[in-house]
């Protein structure tokens, strides 16, 4: 199980690997999309069977430090989470397997404290489609984020830990 899912997650990662495009508009709460995203490591990989979808986390370097030292109950200040969502199909060849199709979006968890302490300590931008259109139509889109992360508050709003790694 351990290798599918770290092959699912490489699988994801290397369907993003589009053009870098020369700018992209910051989200509407003034959030700018991270540079050097696609180069971050794997955290971990979920499947939204509802929507369809594959993703794959990064983190940054702080995020990845973190991960691996198991602390992540709070996640430290400076730690940002990518969440890159692709569509899924089956695999011509292996019909039960998964595999990444069209990229839909990509999403960031930004963690700092003080700056987003209305939010959980927090920040939250997305992406939409390769273009790279920020999600919403003002700032208040993150209490979108925001509500849905509420289930999560244990896990310091986040869904998806990092993979356990022998």
């Amino acid at each position: 199980m351990k290798k599918i899912l770290m092959l699912l997650g490489a699988a994801v990662v290397a369907t993003v690997a589009w053009a870098e495009q020369a700018s992209v508009a910051p989200a509407p709460n003034g959030i700018t999309i991270p540079q050097n995203y696609k180069d971050w490591r794997l955290i971990a990989v979920s499947q939204r069977p509802e929507t369809g979808t594959l993703r794959a986390i990064l983190g940054n370097d702080v995020a990845i430090d973190a991960a691996r030292a198991g602390n992540t109950k709070p996640w430290p200040d400076g730690a940002v989470l990518a969440k890159l969502v692709v569509k899924q199909k089956n695999h011509p060849r292996f019909p039960t397997a998964m595999v990444p199709d069209e990229f839909v979006h990509a999403e960031f968890m930004i963690k700092d404290s003080a700056k987003f302490a209305a939010t959980g300590g927090w920040g939250f931008a997305r992406w939409l489609g390769e273009k790279q259109e920020p999600y919403g139509k003002d700032a208040n889109f993150v209490q979108e984020c925001v509500g849905c992360h509420t289930t999560v508050q244990q896990n310091d709003w986040v869904f998806t830990g990092p993979m356990k790694l022998p």
